[in-house]
């Protein structure tokens, strides 16, 4: 995600970008072939106010900021759906505002190098010149050059297809795509008329089933907002790190860096559960956000103790947990084009 490597760092601002008098609002197209995340940000007065993530599907354009642009320049980020395998891909430059892992509206003084949460961190924004236009469109784009919207819409189902584990071909419309395409449609019992939204929902949250990108990512299937907070041992020193607030049906990455452990130990609460993920490993934590080093007595040093869980990670670079209404989720079972055809 954003604060682990980010391999493309271009924002593309001169082709398709465009003034949209009939509206009023910054809006982005997306002429690649990944779903994208973008966030936008702005100056009020001594103010400066970043608003994310809005999706952008493939071939399609969505409405990062839904009001009249009176400012000269406006600020742009946008990062791959973590559904994705591969490395993560960002849009970005050289501004560094605030944002979060989850949906976020943040208001921070102009130039602050902190974002006063603990969850809240810098990303490098792009600078986007509107010229005082009412409304702008930006467009997305990557190293491939997809000819039209259509074009890349097909290339962005392939890429989820083949992250799911299907079969296909490059572009999306060849024989092996539109195969693999048909199983997919029918395992899900997708309607013949399903909408483009309903269809890239549906490959996105099976892609994200299987993705375990670098690092260490919790997320919530649960129906109530969590708590999440984990800790790690080495053979000389522990380090617990808590709380992640993790909304339903939202994830957030508590490591960035490709895991070198055996063992993830995690805590999840939830209101009237905070025993909602734990287990027999015991650790120090506090009630507020904390960072806690060492082994030494937690009551002595002003924490508690609280059981964690143990989440197997030895030989993998990253993990992806889920937690359900009831606590840890099993590992979902890796869909493969053979298995989809059953």
């Amino acid at each position: 995600m954003t604060r682990a490597a980010i391999f493309c760092a271009a924002l593309l601002l001169g082709a398709g970008v465009s003034t949209v008098p009939a509206s009023a609002d910054l809006r982005v197209c997306n002429r690649t072939s990944y779903v994208l995340y973008a966030a936008a940000g702005y100056e009020s007065g001594v103010q400066m106010l970043t608003r994310g993530w809005t999706r952008i599907l493939p071939g399609a354009c969505a409405v990062a900021l839904q009001q009249p642009l009176n400012q000269p320049q406006y600020f742009l980020y946008a990062r791959s759906s973590r559904a994705h395998s591969g490395s993560a891909l960002a849009w970005g430059g050289h501004i560094r505002l605030c944002a979060k892992e989850t949906n976020f509206a943040i208001d921070v003084p102009v130039g602050a190098d902190r974002c006063g949460s603990d969850d809240a961190y810098l990303v490098p924004f792009a600078s986007v010149s509107t010229g005082h236009a009412a409304s702008w469109t930006t467009t997305l784009a990557g190293s491939r050059r997809y000819a039209s919207p259509a074009a890349a819409r097909a290339a962005g189902i392939a890429r989820l297809l083949a992250d799911i584990g299907y079969k296909t071909d490059a572009g999306g419309t060849a024989n092996a795509s539109i195969q693999a395409l048909a199983s997919f449609r029918a395992r899900m019992r997708l309607a013949a008329n399903a909408s483009d939204t309903d269809l890239f929902d549906a490959l996105e949250t099976e892609a994200l089933k299987t993705a375990a990108p670098a690092g260490y990512s919790i997320c919530n299937d649960g129906q109530s907002e969590i708590w999440a907070a984990i800790a790690l041992r080495s053979k000389r020193i522990s380090v617990v790190r808590g709380w992640w607030d993790v909304p339903s049906g939202a994830c957030a990455k508590a490591l960035t860096t490709p895991l070198d452990y055996d063992n993830v130990y995690l805590l999840a609460q939830k209101h009237g559960n905070d025993k909602l993920v734990s287990g027999s490993t015991a650790f120090c934590v506090s009630s507020n956000a904390f960072e806690i080093y060492g082994n030494a007595p937690c009551t002595a040093a002003g924490f508690s103790t609280a059981g964690f869980a143990s989440t197997n990670t030895k030989g993998v670079t990253g993990l992806v947990v889920h937690v359900g209404n009831d606590g840890l989720l099993p590992p979902a079972p890796k869909w493969t084009a053979a298995r989809a055809a059953k």
